[in-house]
């Protein structure tokens, strides 16, 4: 009966072998991953060192940072290397946290004026998605064809949580003696507000998450205005005032 069956048994072989393979695909990711996941928060934990630190004894830290950085910039390429011989979404969901947290740590350097090796450091500075990509030396937001890239999704949900990151960053300032840096942040953050409002998101934890930049905005505001109170910063229109009665 079984030799003579109507079904042949090796078209379960084939599908068992599919299955192998995509399991061996599988592990070989989730391993870069969960080195990415423990560079990742080596990285994060030496850029926390910025609450603590005086912006102009940032130096050494984003040295540091950068060197982590560099770390994860190869996890990346190795991760592209496997995942690139695959459809890119069947696999995406493995990696995209992790990616978006290295997508982070290299936007929080990079405004802090890190990130000499790979561009013209500038504190302050956003870094577009192209020069992200760049650094990682991957391709962003793929169209024309099917490989590992970083999209726009994933660029996007690590530009909020840099603002989170900012929001922390005006409150420690406070603390060390910087009162100059929460105006710095306070306009910034503003500025990606207002890019994000002009955003006609599709994504529905994307679209969640940008509706809590109001609150960080908020909470940077009322800072400001607490510093304000206080004469630790000019008054909008002061300078200008002093000049009118010279």
């Amino acid at each position: 009966m079984t030799s003579s069956g109507m079904v042949d048994p090796r078209i379960f072989e084939q599908l068992q072998t599919k299955i192998d393979d995509d399991a061996d695909v599988r592990d070989q990711i989730r391993a870069i991953t969960q080195t990415l996941e423990r560079q990742g928060r080596n990285a994060q934990s030496v850029l926390s060192r910025a609450h603590s630190t005086p912006a102009a004894n940032l130096e050494p830290v984003l040295v540091a940072a950068e060197a982590s950085i560099k770390e994860e910039v190869e996890s990346i390429s190795k991760l592209a290397a496997i995942s690139s011989n695959s459809p890119y979404y069947k696999y995406n969901g493995l990696w995209t946290r992790d990616v978006q947290n290295v997508v982070f740590s290299i936007l929080f350097c990079g405004w802090l004026g890190g990130m000499s090796t790979y561009i013209k450091a500038e504190q302050g500075k956003l870094l577009t998605i192209e020069e992200v990509g760049a650094i990682l030396d991957v391709p962003v937001n793929l169209k024309d064809r099917d490989a590992f890239h970083i999209t726009i999704e994933e660029y996007l949900q690590s530009l909020i949580t840099l603002i989170e990151e900012l929001s922390r960053l005006a409150i420690n300032s406070v603390t060390l003696g910087d009162y100059q840096r929460p105006l710095q942040i306070s306009q910034f953050v503003k500025d990606l507000h207002a890019g994000f409002q002009i955003l006609n998101l599709k994504n529905d934890s994307l679209r969640r998450r940008s509706d809590s930049i109001k609150y960080n905005v908020k909470k940077i505001e009322d800072i400001v205005y607490d510093l304000s109170l206080r004469n630790l910063v000019p008054k909008a229109g002061a300078g200008a005032g002093a000049g009118a009665e010279s």
